[in-house]
């Protein structure tokens, strides 16, 4: 997002995992942090801070080697709000989004309930045209001389007593409200939103993978101090390459394009790579817990109930079969001449839609179901390639650890603590220049 002073005129942007990782810094960072922290590129990063810093008045401090570490207020947040319209209207946006999305869960839902009311009304409003208008004369009806719909209307209401009479009386523990029908992680949907689950899921559960996976690389690298082989990543990334793609560790190259790192040789033709950004911190850290590979998830169907699953099919399938029922007693009214009631006009009108909705209610989860197993099974086989090289990696031999003892060579972690800064933006340079000077005239009369 790009942020803008009074004037309107546009300023750096202001990128929002920057400001995550600051946060979860204690907002005190380096840029090798920030990219570590966040996966971010290191050149992303470091514009992102001087963003952040130039837009919150934060403060730098420069460590004699030459070295930058950012201090941030912990209500930097409330500085940006408080200073731009911009993201109070977004905060604003966000609300009414959730609320819109809302609305649109359970509008199918809402749909479907009316389409099976509209086919309900139109068939009864049709039979009681029938009744009124054939004169009620049982043997006239029984001689031809009456409507007939040849396919009784009273089977399409069976499909409601068969989902909430007959199913309850001949199964009961699976409505006796024992827990069971629930979710078993988190909590049960409403009735209108399963539908939407039903209908197209509850989204990607691995949408932020790619966050997960530079996040988890840049703690390995900081973890092993800035300093690592191609095998320990691997198990973070998805293809390695063939043949010389592979050998001559090809996948390193987006590695060292995000984290600024540089490749070295080992006297014996390893490759080794060390990142100097990530090799510095603004305070002492420990180091961070990482998985032994990148998991993803596999995907579910959807988040509701098995039950809510069969009541979702049943209402589908009534309105197919009420939409077929209504169209065989239109037809029949019309060949006999009978004037049809406005519900039933109406009814004929849509009743095409009607149809297509019952269609598509039922046709989209089932397209959807095959397309999430072949989604899983990919899933499932990039997670045992990656489950693989990290048990490869575990079963790595000596010359491994002779190629891990050459990368230590380039290993070190370096804090920036804060006294030991030579300049500060949050004091006069002055009298920065005049502390400074005094604590070296002491340091040295001390040495005498």
């Amino acid at each position: 997002m790009r942020a803008h002073n009074g004037n309107g005129t546009k300023v750096m942007e202001l990128n929002r995992d920057v400001m995550q990782a600051v946060e979860s810094l204690k907002y005190r960072v380096t840029v090798g942090e920030v990219a570590a922290q966040s996966g971010l590129n290191v050149e992303v990063a470091q514009q992102g801070l001087l963003a952040l810093a130039s837009e919150t008045q934060a403060h730098m401090q420069v460590s004699p080697e030459g070295e930058i570490a950012y201090e941030f207020s912990r209500n930097f947040r409330g500085v940006l709000r408080n200073k731009y319209w911009q993201l109070r209207m977004r905060e604003l946006l966000s609300k009414v989004w959730q609320v819109v999305f809302y609305i649109v869960r359970i509008s199918f839902g809402i749909m479907l309930l009316v389409s099976i009311a509209i086919i309900a009304i139109a068939i009864i409003a049709l039979m009681i045209a029938a009744s009124s208008q054939g004169g009620g004369n049982s043997r006239d009806d029984r001689r031809g001389g009456g409507m007939s719909f040849g396919f009784s209307p009273f089977h399409f209401f069976y499909l409601f007593d068969f989902n909430y009479g007959r199913g309850r009386r001949r199964y009961p523990n699976r409505y006796a409200g024992n827990g069971r029908s629930r979710v078993q992680s988190g909590e049960k949907l409403q009735f209108l939103e399963a539908i939407y689950s039903f209908l197209f899921g509850d989204g990607d559960p691995n949408a932020d993978l790619e966050d997960r996976r530079w996040q988890t690389i840049g703690a390995v690298i900081r973890n092993n101090g800035g300093a690592i082989a191609a095998e320990q990543v691997a198990p973070y990334l998805d293809e390695l390459g063939e043949g010389f793609e592979k050998e001559y560790e090809d996948y390193m190259l987006p590695v060292l394009t995000r984290f600024n790192g540089q490749p070295e040789v080992s006297p014996t033709g390893e490759m080794v790579y060390y990142f100097p950004e990530l090799q510095v911190s603004a305070m002492q850290r420990r180091k961070a817990s990482v998985s032994a590979y990148l998991k993803e998830a596999k995907r579910k169907f959807t988040q509701a109930t098995s039950d809510q699953v069969m009541l979702a099919i049943g209402l589908g399938s009534a309105n197919i079969i009420g939409a077929l029922v209504l169209q065989n007693m239109l037809q029949s009214a019309l060949a006999q001449g009978l004037q049809l009631p406005v519900a039933a006009v109406f009814a004929q009108s849509i009743l095409g839609l009607l149809m297509f909705y019952g269609v598509a209610f039922l046709a989209i989860p089932l397209v959807r179901y095959f397309w999430v197993q072949r989604q899983n099974a990919k899933i499932e086989r990039r997670n045992s390639d990656r489950a693989q090289r990290a048990t490869v990696l575990n079963r790595l031999g000596s010359a491994f650890q002779q190629k891990l003892a050459f990368a230590q060579q380039f290993a070190s972690q370096k804090v920036l603590k804060e006294g030991e800064a030579v300049y500060s933006t949050d004091s006069d340079l002055f009298e920065q220049e005049s502390e400074t000077a005094e604590a070296e005239f002491m340091r040295r009369l001390n040495e005498i």
